[in-house]
């Protein structure tokens, strides 16, 4: 049984991820950067991951929830862009936003994956980024700088992160 904060807040998170599909889907943020906020977060091995650390690597993070249908549809296509990229300098980050880990654990036994999965479990970072949509997906180039945004997830926009990540790398 979910706590009436949590079905508030899936409510409003739902609505907004509905609008922002169908109001503005992507948001590029190329011309304008800004450095993305750093911050460390327990990985789903247990380990700590800071996100500075992972500079001189293109960086994608994306923060997504267990009970969010578009992030489900989403993750074996991150999946398929990481095992793809991984080894020219390519790292994903899933930051997950649950309250509790065993629901996106069980998620994750659903659908497998081999990028670091971060739990996020207080929004501490997800405030920090000031994401309102889920999934959204920061593009971070190799000097710590957001080159772009995406809010929300609809078919096709692997073809864009496909791209993005292609044009980082190659700078």
């Amino acid at each position: 049984m979910i706590k009436y904060h949590q079905f508030k807040h899936r409510l409003k998170c739902g609505l907004l991820t509905g609008l922002l599909l169908i109001g503005c889907g992507q948001l590029s943020a190329a011309g304008s950067t800004q450095p993305a906020p750093d911050f460390t977060l327990k990985s789903r091995s247990g380990e700590n991951i800071k996100l500075s650390e992972l500079r001189g690597q293109v960086v994608m993070v994306n923060f997504w929830a267990s009970w969010c249908g578009p992030c489900r549809q989403e993750m074996p296509l991150l999946q398929q862009l990481y095992e793809r990229y991984q080894s020219m300098g390519f790292t994903l980050l899933g930051v997950n936003v649950d309250e509790e880990r065993a629901a996106a654990d069980k998620m994750l036994r659903d659908i497998p994956v081999s990028f670091p999965i971060l739990y996020d479990d207080k929004s501490r970072v997800s405030k920090g980024y000031r994401v309102k949509a889920m999934p959204s997906t920061f593009m971070i180039d190799r000097d710590g700088q957001v080159r772009y945004l995406h809010k929300g997830y609809q078919p096709g926009y692997e073809e864009d992160y496909q791209q993005q990540i292609r044009e980082l790398l190659r700078e």
